[in-house]
């Protein structure tokens, strides 16, 4: 099959996509979710080490790939999905630090809602301030797979930080600052998520960010870069069967 070349970061026709991607942060992840989940993996894409996978998932298409670290790269990447390759829905699968202590590491959180300390929405020319919050319907399939699956999961809002670093201790994400968000109710801080919500909803798709704590910035709790590559299995293993719902759905099927 000839490729196109629609875009300078992904080397794929529509064809190639289902018309639901999970998007991991990591490359890696997406390469271990391709070799261990789907059935007839196959790559798409990998311009610039953003691999890409296309194959099924008992029964349903599904695409993985990578979306790159922070709000400018996964804003790349859901952008063309949605607007060049027909892509429908995207679930962010990533990791998140904890602000709550109520949530521990290794549970997962569905963001709800993202909230955001930088200037994506700033392109939009709003009279006004933009709450991104995901689709509702995949919310609600993820809920009740999270359910049936007995997780350990929360849902509310996260927080999408243009730092890792912040200058003000040279701390990833300081105490003062996840206190402040921490006080408004926000589960955990990621990265990616409000970026992606807004592209989705400029688009017209759907959008959700699943996330696994991988640390937790109240306790100093870790998890490896292995851990988050290669164990975040139940995270992978939720939004694969949201993503097989999703598509039962699209097929007329009654879950």
């Amino acid at each position: 099959m000839s490729k196109v070349y629609p875009t300078p970061h992904i080397d794929a026709s529509p064809r190639d996509f289902a018309k639901t991607v999970l998007m991991p942060g990591d490359p890696l992840r997406a390469k271990f979710i391709a070799e261990n989940f789907l059935s007839g993996a196959i790559l798409v894409n990998n311009v610039r080490g953003i691999q890409g996978y296309t194959g099924t998932f008992e029964g349903a298409r599904v695409s993985v790939m990578a979306s790159g670290m922070g709000m400018p790269s996964m804003g790349i990447y859901s952008y063309e999905l949605f607007n060049f390759f027909e892509v429908e829905n995207i679930i962010r699968i990533g990791s998140a630090g904890a602000i709550n202590p109520k949530i521990k590491v290794r549970d997962i959180v569905l963001g709800m809602g993202a909230s955001y300390n930088g200037n994506f929405s700033h392109q939009y020319r709003l009279p006004g301030t933009f709450a991104p919050i995901c689709d509702y319907k995949t919310l609600d399939i993820c809920v009740k797979t999270a359910e049936e699956l007995k997780l350990k999961y929360h849902v509310g809002n996260i927080l999408s930080s243009d730092t890792f670093y912040n200058d003000e201790e040279g701390l990833p994400e300081n105490m003062k600052s996840a206190s402040l968000w921490g006080k408004m109710g926000v589960m955990a801080i990621e990265m990616e998520a409000a970026a992606l919500y807004m592209n989705a909803a400029r688009s017209g798709k759907n959008a959700l960010a699943i996330c696994t704590i991988s640390d937790h910035l109240l306790t100093g709790e870790e998890t490896s870069a292995e851990e988050r590559q290669t164990s975040f299995t139940d995270m992978m293993n939720l939004a694969l069967i949201t993503a097989k719902k999703l598509d039962k759905i699209a097929q007329g099927e009654n879950l």
